[in-house]
């Protein structure tokens, strides 16, 4: 199982870290281990001074396939939640500045809690899907998936041209605008549809 990630999906997030809104999906992947064992609180890196929360929606894969057309990829999900994909800004600032790969600001241990899967079929419009964060009670992601620079099905399309979907993979969608550094002692409540579907506490 992978975790594939879309980077600047959202115009007002790239806009807000001064990048450059893309022509095409920009993506990258996770190890399992970044997954977050449900009712576990997320304990601050000591390898970073500014851990951002950044909420995406994220599709399920249920079944293989390569090189997928944009009009079936939806027969490639099944179900879908809500999931946080925490970010140490500051590696990050720095592995651009070098020209490196993301991953040791992406991909460290427990940085992509995710949600309660619900069915695409329980959505009352899969067309926009509404989404948001709130922290200490506070709302401060607020996001539809029409705002989405690529819908789910370019992404799939895209994605499966240079690697093949496995059952079970999960597709982190981009974050919108909003994202901001946690401190311990916050409470990051995660809503699909207004529906809770995570709760994660800093430590």
């Amino acid at each position: 199982m992978k975790i594939i990630c879309i980077g600047r999906n959202y115009v007002e997030h790239a806009r807000e870290l001064n990048n450059d809104v893309p022509s095409e999906p920009v993506f990258f992947l996770k190890p399992d281990t970044c997954l977050l064992p449900k009712g576990r609180a997320f304990y601050l890196p000591e390898f970073s001074k500014d851990i951002h929360h950044e909420i995406e929606m994220v599709y399920k894969v249920c079944k293989e396939g390569k090189h997928i057309a944009e009009e079936f990829a939806m027969r490639y999900v099944d179900q879908i939640s809500v999931g946080l994909d925490f970010t140490a800004r500051d590696v990050q600032q720095g592995q651009k500045e070098k020209g490196l790969p993301w991953e040791p600001a992406k991909a460290f241990d427990n940085s992509s809690p995710v949600g309660e899967f619900i069915p695409l079929s329980a959505l009352k419009n899969p067309k926009e899907i509404n989404f948001r964060l709130d922290v200490n009670s506070v709302s401060t992601q607020v996001a539809s998936s029409t705002l989405m620079i690529f819908p789910i099905e370019k992404i799939i399309s895209h994605v499966s041209k240079y690697i093949t979907l496995k059952k079970g993979d999960l597709i982190y969608t981009g974050t919108p605008s909003g994202v901001g550094q946690v401190k311990p002692g916050d409470i990051l409540d995660c809503f699909l549809e207004e529906e809770k579907k995570l709760s994660v506490e800093i430590k």
